[in-house]
């Protein structure tokens, strides 16, 4: 059993939704990159979405694009990137909080599926979202994934009809990601009435966990999808959070690690005091 299935378990015993946060992994640098890895589970991250940084993110809005030019300015890698995990998982102690890799296909391509799979499992990965995978081309991924025990998360969204949705869910494992709203990241939020609609639709279709993302930005909007899906994900307002604890020289300020874990256990306790409906 994976450490994402073994979480969502447990969070069901537990009666919630788990709150998901994405970071970019290197962004703004390094170093700081790790604190704020180190730091998410104590803060309240029950999963965590590391950002592969990529010179053409077409699914992600403006605060993540530019978290990634920093990362890449900074020398963010996929060597360091795995790195970063390893170092999560020895120094941390921490074999539960499941890590995932989110970005894009074109970042397992250059290495090969069945060298990143591997590599991904002995850094401590537990799975992948990749935004630009669809499921007609998924079996490039998965049966390297399998056979190292990693998850592979598709996204669905508001225009996954019923005809097309059993292709998605059939490579789908450890979660469904349905993008509440249709864009970019970060630009816009959906209504809470329009998530529930969805989630009941998928309900319908799958046994698997839904964590719902794009557009959640505030303790009360997490709480809100944590009362009918079993995640909430924010991403972008964190991201933004990072770009707040930033000078005008692009150097981390004092306030910028404990800007950023404040804002993540407000969102943890909008998201733990939603009971599940």
């Amino acid at each position: 059993m994976s450490r994402v299935t073994k979480r969502f378990e447990k969070l069901k015993a537990e009666g919630r939704a788990g709150l998901i946060t994405y970071v970019t992994a290197g962004d703004p640098n390094l170093d700081v990159s790790y604190e704020i890895l180190k730091g998410l589970p104590a803060a309240g991250a029950d999963l965590i979405e590391l950002g592969m940084p990529f010179t053409d993110p077409m699914a992600d809005g403006p605060s993540i694009q530019a978290a990634g030019q920093r990362a890449l300015k900074a020398g963010i890698s996929m060597d360091r990137t795995f790195a970063m995990v390893r170092r999560f998982r020895a120094e941390t102690r921490d074999e539960e909080t499941p890590i995932l890799l989110m970005g894009y296909y074109n970042m397992i391509y250059q290495r090969g599926a069945q060298k990143f799979c591997a590599d991904a499992k002995a850094a401590g990965v537990d799975g992948f979202i990749i935004v630009d995978l669809p499921p007609e081309e998924a079996d490039q991924l998965k049966p390297h994934a399998e056979a190292n025990g990693l998850d592979t998360v598709l996204l669905t969204a508001p225009t996954t009809d019923a005809k097309r949705l059993p292709a998605v869910l059939k490579f789908a494992s450890g979660f469904v990601y349905f993008v509440s709203v249709l864009g970019i990241t970060g630009t816009k939020s959906s209504t809470a009435e329009a998530i529930q609609g969805h989630v009941a639709r998928l309900r319908t279709q799958t046994k698997l966990p839904i964590g719902v993302g794009f557009g959640i930005r505030t303790p009360d909007q997490a709480a809100d999808v944590a009362r009918v899906a079993d995640a909430a994900v924010v991403g972008s307002a964190i991201v933004e959070r990072v770009k707040a604890g930033l000078d005008d020289k692009g150097a981390p300020k004092p306030d910028l690690l404990p800007g950023v874990f404040s804002y993540i256990r407000a969102l943890s306790e909008g998201v733990r005091s939603a009971r599940r409906s």
